[in-house]
């Protein structure tokens, strides 16, 4: 099995699988033998669920958005690799025993944030209980990009809403954005002395940088329903974001998680070891069969992207890529002797590649250049006073940064007319797409969805040639135990049902 994160989660052993299980370097749990709440600390838990929200976007979600967003395609031995997603199978990706579990290990992961907030209410901890809001906005909005209409006021209640009532997508987009702004400033209310420190592996404990991030997600969300909502509410919420004064995450701030990865068994950074090479040095199967689409490439080597360079291995002298969904099995789409894998420190003289830099790189939530590529929007867009221009052109020279892309060579890149700012939106996306390549690459997906940016090709498996993906379908477990409320909700059909925010 090579699709990464493939596990279900029951709430009923929620604390003992996460305190034993976030990669076997978090040692949360002071007592093995009874995993109960009592036994645990609040900075034993929050990290653990940092752990979590980070593993399913740069495993789980990353891996579906690479695929559906024009990024990924498999070897001709990698054919038979991730079916359902080529051929847009919906039942087959909601299925209990072989499907996607997005829902499942989302919820999951919003009632161990959950726990984080009963607990620090009661002890009084507003860093730990705010931390646990912002998240939980985070990953409701992250669940209404999949679904739609979710539980929100009713779910993570245990057997007081046993089956919760669903809600609009577009209701819970409002109420976990509000949210949000609720832990912000629980954040900024606690007091100096009661703030997480290392336990925070995210930001440890900078109540400015938490917020910079909560105001990102925020703005994410605001730029997600640009082609719905009223201008007059993204205004009021954009105006909030100014009142409350702590801006996005800018230059070098991006929201990366390290919980102390190691070079050494069940401690390796999981991208790395899933989609690169596993503790004893040796190739992983997804590192074999994943290959970039000739798509991906062309755009790069159009706009004489010196990122490409640190993202692929050439083969002969030339960047080869594959059709996302060929059928068919061709020897020129081959393995690493005809088409380019993705480059690390063993194709490179030993040198960090783009994305795999070592085996114990820090894993991103929410890069600086996406943070600075939405701020760029939303000044294209007029929503802010910043000048799109120079947020285009930060973002571009924050993502070289990131793919360890000498800096000397943005001037000569942004000289081309193919990337110069001319205040189109199809630039900013271009580049956005450009930078998220399988960093967080289900943002290239939510993109395509909203405004058909930019326009790769379908796979070639799609179950007509106007089919794509629009969604997914409510999983096998919430029919079985919520069936009603599933119903009510209509059509889910993965081709046919759209998000509220997709044009």
């Amino acid at each position: 099995m090579k699709s990464f994160n493939k596990l279900f989660f029951c709430p009923i052993i929620l604390i003992a699988l996460l305190s034993f299980g976030c990669n076997g370097f978090l040692d949360v749990n002071d007592n093995p033998n009874a995993p109960v709440s009592e036994n645990l600390k609040l900075s034993a838990t929050f990290p653990a669920a940092l752990v979590a929200s980070v593993n399913q976007e740069t495993g789980q979600l990353n891996q579906l958005g690479a695929l559906w967003g024009g990024y990924w395609g498999t070897t001709s031995e990698g054919i038979n690799l991730f079916f359902n997603q080529k051929t847009y199978n919906g039942p087959g990706l909601r299925d209990v025993r072989d499907g996607f579990p997005v829902w499942e290990t989302t919820y999951t992961t919003l009632l161990y944030y959950q726990l984080i907030r009963n607990q620090a209410a009661q002890e009084g901890a507003l860093f730990y209980e705010g931390a646990a809001k912002i998240m939980q906005g985070f990953h409701f909005l992250r669940l209404v990009d999949f679904y739609d209409n979710i539980p929100f006021d009713e779910a993570l209640q245990g057997t007081t809403h046993a089956t919760p009532g669903y809600e609009s997508g577009e209701m819970v987009y409002k109420k976990a954005v509000d949210l949000i702004s609720e832990g912000i400033e629980d954040m900024k209310n606690a007091p100096a002395g009661t703030l997480a420190g290392l336990d925070d592996v995210l930001f440890a404990g900078n109540v400015t940088l938490w917020a910079k991030f909560g105001n990102t997600v925020k703005l994410r969300a605001l730029v997600r329903q640009s082609e719905v909502s009223p201008l007059a509410y993204i205004q009021e919420e954009i105006k909030k974001i100014n009142i409350e004064g702590s801006g996005f995450l800018m230059l070098g701030q991006s929201a990366m998680v390290q919980p102390g990865y190691l070079n050494s068994a069940g401690k390796l950074n999981p991208f790395w070891e899933n989609y690169y090479r596993n503790v004893q040095n040796a190739v992983t199967g997804n590192y074999q069969d994943i290959r970039p689409t000739q798509f991906l490439l062309e755009q790069y080597q159009l706009r004489n992207d010196p990122r490409l360079n640190q993202l692929y291995v050439p083969v002969k002298g030339e960047f080869r890529g594959v059709l996302f969904g060929d059928p068919e099995v061709n020897h020129s789409l081959y393995g690493r002797n005809v088409t380019s894998p993705m480059k690390g420190p063993a194709e490179n003289n030993g040198q960090a590649g783009a994305l795999l830099k070592s085996s114990t790189q820090a894993s991103v939530l929410l890069s600086s250049f996406e943070s600075l590529f939405l701020q760029a929007e939303a000044a294209q867009r007029g929503w802010i006073s910043d000048a799109p221009k120079s947020l285009y052109e930060a973002a571009i020279q924050e993502s070289f940064s990131y793919m360890n892309v000498e800096k000397v060579l943005f001037t000569a890149y942004n000289s081309q007319e193919s990337v110069a700012y001319d205040g189109s939106l199809a630039k900013i996306i271009t580049q956005k797409w450009l930078s998220l390549n399988s960093i967080s690459s289900i943002e290239a997906w939510n993109d395509y969805r909203r405004l058909g940016l930019p326009n790769f090709p379908n796979s070639l498996q799609s179950p007509n040639p106007t089919a794509n993906p629009l969604r997914l379908m409510y999983p096998e477990t919430e029919r079985m135990t919520n069936l009603d409320e599933v119903l009510k909700q209509g059509n889910d059909n993965i081709t046919e049902s759209r998000i509220w925010w997709a044009k």
